[in-house]
């Protein structure tokens, strides 16, 4: 059900984004995100990596002049640093930093860059808002099939 389950999530995004106009979190997050729902841990974990990328990325403008392509390569690129640091170093200090574990290399950049854009509470309330539909839309299907 998973390989089904991304493409009604990629279609439910589309549908959510031409009716509101706000992406949640980008078109394809809403769909891995579906796939962890049975581990809460581990999407707080990449909405906290999300949040750590847009504060790093707010410290870095103010010296680089970032806009278009390279704020989104940025934000991917510290959105995979703190994937890094949250999979490999974290754990070393703080234990139980394994259960926050990151989804995804490019999720939380990708996340990141909406809450650039639209702001943190209208990212964060699309997200769940998308994710919770498709869940709920793939857990029907599945019982009348």
């Amino acid at each position: 059900m998973t390989f089904e389950l991304s493409f009604l999530g990629l279609l439910i995004t589309l549908i959510y984004i031409s009716l509101t106009g706000y992406y949640p979190g980008g078109i394809v997050v809403p769909s891995y995100l579906v796939l962890f729902m049975d581990h809460p841990e581990r999407i707080a974990g990449t909405w906290i990596a999300a949040l750590l990328t847009v504060l790093c990325y707010k410290g870095i403008s103010r010296y680089l002049i970032l806009f278009g392509k390279r704020r989104f390569i940025m934000m991917l690129l510290l959105g995979g640093l703190w994937t890094f640091a949250a999979t490999s170093i974290f754990p070393f200090f703080l234990p139980v930093s394994m259960e926050f574990r990151v989804i995804g290399w490019i999720i939380p950049g990708l996340i990141a860059n909406q809450f650039e854009r639209q702001g943190i509470l209208i990212t964060t309330a699309s997200m769940v808002t998308v994710t919770v539909s498709i869940f709920l839309l793939g857990q029907l299907i599945l019982r009348f099939l």
